[in-house]
């Protein structure tokens, strides 16, 4: 970022340079300048997605609704009912108490709605995370060489 600044200062700063040549220069050095520069790898990087992450309480509404909506088909409300009946052998007295965390869960962008012919269907989004892993062999030399 600070040398994007500096270029743009350099842009309207006379120099010694005057013309064609000297903006030609400047142009050719901001091009060999990198705006994010890469930084050293800290460790090993993995890919996960953010349903292995969560952890809901069990035998609550949102563990059920994260159990039985999957992602590769769209289910209706009557649908996750079913599921969730033969799966955890639980039926709501309300279908309307699974709404909010239906709701919930869209607004949070973890699960996709879609309302075709007046019905509902819901189905989960894959969202991938990259987590970086610290490399122990290069902490247990930093505890070496500090002990």
């Amino acid at each position: 970022m600070m040398k994007f600044i500096e270029f743009l200062k350099g842009l309207f700063r006379p120099k010694a340079s005057s013309g064609a040549q000297g903006v030609a220069q400047d142009v050719s050095e901001a091009k060999n300048s990198e705006i994010y520069p890469k930084e050293a790898e800290k460790g090993q990087s993995e890919i996960t997605s953010v349903w292995d992450i969560l952890q809901f309480n069990d035998n609550t509404q949102a563990f059920h609704l994260s159990n039985v909506i999957r992602f590769d088909e769209w289910v209706t409300m009557d649908e996750i009912r079913r599921r969730i009946i033969e799966v955890f052998q639980i039926d709501y007295k309300n279908e309307r108490s699974l709404y909010p965390y239906l709701k919930t869960f869209v607004d949070i962008g973890l699960i996709e709605t879609n309302s075709v012919g007046g019905k509902r269907k819901w189905r989960k989004k894959d969202l991938l995370v990259k987590i970086n892993i610290k490399n122990p062999e290069k902490e247990e030399t930093r505890v070496a060489q500090t002990a």
